[in-house]
């Protein structure tokens, strides 16, 4: 990978689909173009790490899911990351996320910021 860094955060969840697509497909660009990407997600956008749910959700009707849109992201080397704050939110545990995903505190994501070229909130 390039020296070049991105941080995309998701903040949007299952109830806002239309924002749920386009920070997988630029997480996914910025990988293929040999950037060094991490998704964080927080708020409501944790929720589409819980099992199940991005099955779910569909930003177009009759178009791929956010499942396809994460795997693509996933399956070019995007790294995920939920933040511990949003667990108490919507009562979650680790245990309740997609395998691949670390856990980590604002303090580990304000130093992926302070190193990202790039810093996207969704």
């Amino acid at each position: 990978m390039s020296e070049s860094k991105a941080v995309i955060i998701m903040t949007s969840g299952p109830e806002e689909p239309r924002r749920c697509a386009s920070p997988f497909f630029l997480s996914t660009i910025g990988t293929v173009m040999d950037s060094d990407v991490a998704m964080v997600f927080t708020t409501d956008g944790t929720l589409l790490l819980k099992k199940g749910v991005a099955e779910t959700v569909y930003p177009r009707a009759g178009g791929k899911s956010v499942a396809a849109f994460l795997q693509d992201a996933v399956d070019s080397g995007v790294k995920l990351y939920a933040c511990t704050p949003s667990f108490e939110l919507h009562n979650l545990q680790a245990s309740d996320l997609i395998d691949g995903v670390e856990v980590i505190g604002g303090a580990a994501l304000w130093e992926m910021m302070d190193e990202a070229k790039i810093v996207l909130t969704f």
